[in-house]
Order: structure tokens, then sequence, then C-alpha cells
């Protein structure tokens, strides 16, 4: 512990100094972040919401249902898409209708997301004298066609979601017949009917039940007879149906199939009672996405923090993000985002007295919109002639997406059409097979051959398919070279890191077996937003034969960082601008490094210097601090005519290598030495060359010599002795046998005065003075004017 005390410090400082050079060069953070267009938005679709409102339900299981409904109304990502709210029983007596249109087909934009908030609330009160206590599912899918039918886009999706804790029952509704059995056998068969006219009209049925009374062959038959194409060709996008235990799970269950329906996916994050900090984790590739926050009671509050630990506004834009907030006065709360910033996001919840009382949840449901890059090689292929296609994807940030896990369960392909030809379907691939490079980069590429009868443009489209991942479906257009083209270029471009502001290298090559020259034309496309990249030149005139031709591609200071999304393309202007080549940039945008970055290795170099120097100097001070302290050191104070006093300096009695000490009298008037002694102290110090210095109060220091009396005040005399270098020198210890055997370690035994007792504050004093060690029979008693050996030296 010694030894720490005196070298922690600088091993520490070294430590610390030496840690940051584990990583050099390594840039943390975030990747760059870039505002898209506004325009640039999730596909929108058309949703109805069919709740039951039938007499089976408790007053608890209907305020779920409006929860639940809520929650898909309030967290829909696009502000294009179109919701209505519809309750549904029966109708059994005059007045009564088996539906009920709380809220009609509204815009889900930030003003429209509030109105479906407060319309849906009406749902919670049941009027039995406008809805009978029945299910009448026929009405109901009825009512929810008709609305997404009218005035609506073919080309958008349309979706329903049914909510239902029993099965069909029109027993007492009077058009469906005029007796019991006849109308339950009626309502069956209207049922089918309406479930066609869905069909018909592309209209998704997505029923949820919940409780113990579910007719599941019911639910099933709704989910199959409505139209069967989902928002994409996958397993989980078509409509099935789905049963919970109880209207406690519907929210959670709702959500889910929501975003199954939708093409996107739900992070389900924590739940606690407020007041109290929740979250929940968006990942890279979501582009687009909206905080659910369940809090049942319009008094909790809420506040919102990015994965940056900052507050977020509630309207409005912020770091490249733009958010929206609807439904504060409602049961659930949703704040959607536009580019939200990856991470672990942290969600303050608030109440006031006697409303924390319920578990309040938070969600997020997300989608990735991915901009496809495409290369064609060749680039204007010949018709018979194999061309490679290969696939990019990007955020609407320009990040190349590099991570595999991010895009898991991805289907990718090209549609290729033209004039003269069917459509060619090309399936696309990341396993490392040829015409694939590397398996796993998140490169996708497939081969084809190009029909016979292909003439003119060509235009290839990229389709992904995947959970909560769509395409914008950007074709990339080509055209047919007829016969041998009479020139023929190749790009090719520098890999590596860069910074930004910085440039790329690359070298475009050309064989022109023309008898002219050719004007040719490098440029940038899909290049991410707010990188202002630049190549130059931008012409190349490529005279007849082969030629090389060096160019650069500079970087915007605003570049994102990590894989630098863009290609370059070069097309032939005397060839009615036919393309001859493209190229992925392909190179890493890394942060500008630091002055540490840079001159690590000077500075870890230094830093291993000061620490090899504080080492020694740690090492040096220990040995002086060793040799200048006065531990074991016995003072022996002498005095004409008096008694002895001896003091035995111990271990940390002598910090900085000094001992202050006094000389009195004890209460007998006996002489004595005490530690300390204020004003009128005596100080002794050792130099780490090893010699003894004095210091009386007020007076000059002077050295003494050890076993030398050295004068004090008052007539005294003080001898010095010091067991270790007794030992040096081959003094025997105390056993050993001296010159003077017997007596002390100076060969001296005057001991003035009397045998008495022994002075009060003196400390560490040897044994009886004056008479024979008790126990001792072999002690022989020491001559009078001697003084007894110190066991301790």
């Amino acid at each position: 512990m010694r030894m720490f005390r005196k070298t922690g410090v600088p091993v520490l400082v070294c430590a610390l100094l030496i840690l940051p050079a584990a990583a050099p060069g390594q840039a943390a953070g975030p990747l760059g972040r870039a505002a898209a267009p506004a325009s640039d938005g999730p596909d929108p679709i058309d949703f109805a919401v069919v709740v039951d409102q039938s007499e089976s339900l408790s007053d608890e299981d209907l305020t779920r249902e409006v929860e639940a409904a809520s929650l898909i109304t309030q967290g829909e990502i696009s502000a294009r898409s179109r919701a209505a709210v519809i309750g549904f029983g029966s109708s059994e007596k005059p007045g009564q209708s088996p539906v009920s249109e709380v809220c009609a087909l509204t815009t889900a934009d930030t003003a429209g997301r509030q109105r479906l908030s407060d319309c849906v609330q009406q749902l919670a009160h049941r009027d039995d004298k406008k809805t009978g206590p029945g299910t009448d599912f026929p009405a109901a899918v009825r009512q929810a066609v008709d609305r997404l039918a009218e005035k609506g886009d073919k080309e958008i999706p349309k979706v329903v979601f049914l909510l239902t804790d029993g099965r069909l029952d029109v027993s007492d509704s009077p058009e469906y017949g005029t007796d019991e059995a006849s109308r339950q056998a009626n309502g069956a068969k209207r049922l089918t009917e309406e479930l066609a006219r869905a069909r018909r009209e592309s209209v998704q049925i997505w029923p949820l039940g919940f409780g113990d009374s579910i007719d599941r062959a019911a639910l099933t038959r709704m989910a199959e007879g409505g139209f069967r194409g989902g928002c994409a060709d996958l397993p989980d996008a078509a409509p099935k149906m789905r049963v919970v235990d109880s209207s406690a799970q519907i929210d959670k269950a709702l959500q889910e199939t929501f975003a199954a329906a939708r093409c996107a996916r739900v992070a389900h994050g924590t739940v606690g009672k407020p007041p109290t900090d929740l979250s929940v984790t968006i990942p890279p590739i979501a582009t687009d996405g909206s905080l659910t926050v369940s809090k049942h009671d319009p008094k909790v509050t809420v506040t919102y923090y990015d994965p940056k630990g900052r507050r977020v506004p509630t309207q409005g834009e912020f770091d490249g993000s733009a958010f929206e907030t609807s439904g504060q006065d409602g049961p659930v709360e949703a704040l959607r985002v536009k580019n939200p910033l990856p991470g672990k996001w942290r969600i303050h919840i608030e109440a006031p007295e006697g409303h924390r009382d319920r578990e309040v949840a938070v969600r997020a449901i997300w989608q990735g919109r991915l901009r496809s890059a495409v290369t064609l090689s060749p680039a204007s292929p010949r018709p018979g002639e194999e061309a490679v296609v290969e696939v990019r994807m990007q955020t609407r940030r320009g990040v190349v997406i590099t991570d595999p896990e991010q895009l898991t369960g991805i289907r990718v392909s090209a549609r290729m059409t033209g004039a003269g030809f069917d459509p060619v379907v090309v399936p696309l691939a990341d396993g490392g097979k040829k015409p694939d490079e590397r398996a796993e980069d998140a490169r996708y590429a497939g081969r084809f051959t190009v029909p016979a009868t292909a003439s003119g443009e060509l235009r290839l489209t990229t389709e992904m398919t995947a959970p909560g991942i769509t395409s914008d479906r950007r074709p990339l257009h080509a055209r047919v070279s007829q016969g041998t083209p009479v020139l023929t270029a190749g790009l090719s471009v520098d890999r590596g890191d860069v910074h930004p502001g910085q440039t790329v290298s690359g070298t475009l090559d050309v064989t022109n077996n023309d008898s002219g020259p050719h004007t040719l034309r490098l440029s940038l496309a899909d290049q991410p937003p707010g990188s202002a990249l630049r190549i130059s030149p931008t012409t190349v005139n490529a005279a007849p034969g082969g030629s090389s031709t060096p160019f650069t591609v500079t970087l915007g200071p605003g570049v994102p960082l990590g894989e630098l999304s863009g290609r370059i393309t070069v097309t032939d202007l005397g060839d009615g601008g036919r393309v001859v080549d493209n190229v992925f940039l392909g190179v890493r945008v890394t942060a500008e490094p630091t002055l540490w970055d840079r001159w690590w290795w000077a500075f870890t170099g230094a830093a291993l210097l000061l620490c090899a120097l504080a080492a020694v100097v740690a090492v040096r001070l220990r040995a002086g601090a060793g040799r200048r302290d006065l531990s074991g050191v016995r003072l022996e104070l002498r005095a004409e005519g008096q008694r002895p006093d001896t003091l035995t300096i111990r271990a940390g009695q002598s910090p900085g290598g000094e001992f202050l000490f006094g000389v009195g009298r004890s209460g007998d008037g006996a002489p004595a030495l005490r530690r300390g002694g204020g004003s009128q102290a005596y100080r002794l110090r050792r130099t780490t060359a090893g010699q003894l210095l004095l210091k009386p109060p007020g007076g000059q220091e002077r050295a003494i010599g050890q076993g030398q009396p050295a004068g004090l005040a008052d007539g005294f005399e003080l001898v010095v002795g010091d067991a270790r270098t007794a030992s040096r020198s081959g003094r025997p210890g105390r056993d050993g046998q001296a010159p003077g055997q017997g007596g002390g370690p100076f060969g001296r035994r005057r001991v003035p005065g009397p045998r008495g007792p022994r002075p009060e504050g003196s400390t560490d004093r040897t044994g009886p003075r004056g008479g024979r060690t008790r126990g001792d029979a072999s002690a022989a008693p020491p001559r009078r004017g001697t003084t007894p050996p110190d066991p301790n030296f």
C-alpha cells in the first residue's frame, strides 16, 4: 500500500494517456444525416376499423376496443392514408341501425388524426335505441366496403380490421327473415355475398376475435373470403384471422395485425406506471415510423427524447427529422416521425395524483422505404446478349444498407420491360455465386439474356419484398445496341476510405474504332441528398484508338458517413446518348481525423516516455524515502547526576524523514524524552545520503554522529543509535557479544542518578532500569552508572 500511495498517481496518469491508443483512427457516432424531400413518404392505405358493440361486451371490453381503434388510427405512418371507424350491432326494432359510422373516411394528416382521435371516443357510448344487441357481420362488412370503395384510388390497398367477441347473431333482425332459423341462415348467406363483393373491390378483411365465444371458422371464412392480395408477396401480408384470450390483449394484437397488413413492423417497448421513463428502439433501416403511447388516461402527459438524449418537438423539423403529434387529449398519443434517428428512444411519462394507477405501454410501428441503385453490364446490351444486373439499397438519407441482418427475409428481383418482348423477371441473390462477387454484402446480382426480339429502350425496375421494407421501384433506363458498337468504355474507381470534402479518383478507358472522335459525358446518379458530389471532367473527347482519362469525384462537406451511394454513368453523345458503362462509387466515407487520429503514435510514444520517467522518479523517491526513514533509530538522553531516558522511533513516526521530540521532566523530576514538543521541539532528520541532522529550537541545524554525544539545552546530551547501521557495520544485535558486552549499543555504561520508576510520557522504552529482569535468572544486575540494553535495538 505504501508503494501504491507513492507511485499510484504516475501509474494512473500513464494508463489514462495510453488507453486511447487502443483504437486510433476509429470514428464513432451515427451515420451522417440529411433531410429527405417531404413528398417522399410511405405508400398510403385506406382502412376501416369495424368494432363490435353487441350487448355481450362489457363496458371494459368496449373501452379497450376504443383504445385499440385509436392505436392504429393514430399510429398510421402515412399522412396520405385514409381511415374510417365503424361500430356495429344489429337492427331489431324500428329506429335501430346495425351500424354506426362514428368516423367518416378521413385523411390521416396531422389535423385528420386529431379528428379521428376525437370521433373514435363515440364508440364507448352504446345507444340501445339506435343499435340492437346482436352481431350483424354482413352489415358491418357492407358498410366498410362501401366507404373504402367510394372515390378511392384502385392502386391504394384497402383493408378492413374487424374486432369482435362473438359470432354471427341476426336471430332477432327482421330483415333477414321471419324466424330465428331462417334469419341465421340468411345472415350467413348475406355474409358470403358481402365477402365476394369485398373481393371484387379489392378489400382485404382481417378479423380479430377475443374471448372464449369466438366462432373461429366464421372468422377464417371472412379472412379468406375477401381480397387475398396483400401489400407484398409475403405469407404474413395475406389476410388471416387472429384470436386472443381477452380484450386486454387486443391493443398489441391489433397493432401487429395492422403492421402485417401494411407491410410495416412493430417494435415493442417497455411498460410502466407514471411517473416513469419508457423506451423503444427504432432500427437503422426505418425511414418512417410512429411512436404510440397507450396511456388510457388523457391526463397522462408524454415527452419524447431521441437516442442522443435530446428532447424533440411535437411538431416541426429537427436534425433532419419531421415530427407530428396527435391524440394528446385522448387515450392513445402518437408521435409520427419521418427519418427517425435510429436507436433507443426515451419516452418520459408524467401524470397528476389520482391518475397514476394504470400501466402505460409504448411501441413503434415503422417501415423502411428503400431506394434501389441499379447498374447494368453491359450498359447497352445487344439482343441475345447476356447481361448482369446489380442492385444496392439505400435509405432516403442516401445511406447504403451494408448490414445483411437488416435485410433478413428480403427477396429482390428485377423486371425488364421494353419493346418487342414480354417482361422478363430476373431473380437477384447475395449468396456469393457468380455474378454476385461476395456473399452477404447487401449487394444483389443476377444474370439474364436480353430477348432476341428486343428493340429500342429497356426499362429495368427493382422489386424487393420483405416484412417492413418497400421499394421505390424507380426504373433504370437503357437502350438496346444494334450490331457491334464502334466505341466501348470501362469505368474504374479507386476503393478505400475518404473524408467529407475529399476526392475519389477514377479512370475512364476508351476504345474508339470509329474514324473520328466521340464526345463522352460523365455524370452522377443516385447520390445521397445534401452530399453535393461533383465529377470532373464532365466531358471527354475520345480520339480514334485507345485512350485513358483520369477523373475525380469531389465529396461535399455534408456527405453522409458510411458506404457512399451513387453511381457514375458514361454516355456517348455521338451515338444518341447511348450509355456505354456505369459503376457504383463503392467507397466508404469516414469522419475527418482528429488531432489524436493523426498523431496518436507521437502521443503514445510521449506517454510511454513520460511513464518511464515517472516510474524512475517514483522508484528514486521511494528509495530516497527509505533512506531518510528514521524507523528503528534509538534516542538516549543523558545528564550528569541524572538517570537516562530512551526512546525508539517507530515506523510511521517520521514522515518525510523528520522526527520531532522534546526534552522535559517527568512527575518525579527525572529527565524524559517525548514525541512532539511544540514550539520547543528538537527536529531530527536524515538526508538521502544517510547523514543525521539535529536542529534545536530556534537554533542552527548541525550534523551529529551515531553514538557520539550531542549537547542539548540545560546540560543534557543526546546519543543517537541506528540498528540498521549497526547491522551493516557488523555489530551484533541484542543477543550478540559486542564490545562492552551486556551494555548499551554505544559501549557506554554511565547512568547518572539513582534508579527509579519509569518516567511518564516516555515511549518504547527498554526494560526496567537498574535491576535484574524478572524471570531471567541468568541476567546479572548492571553496575551503577550503566544502561540496560534495549531489546528493540
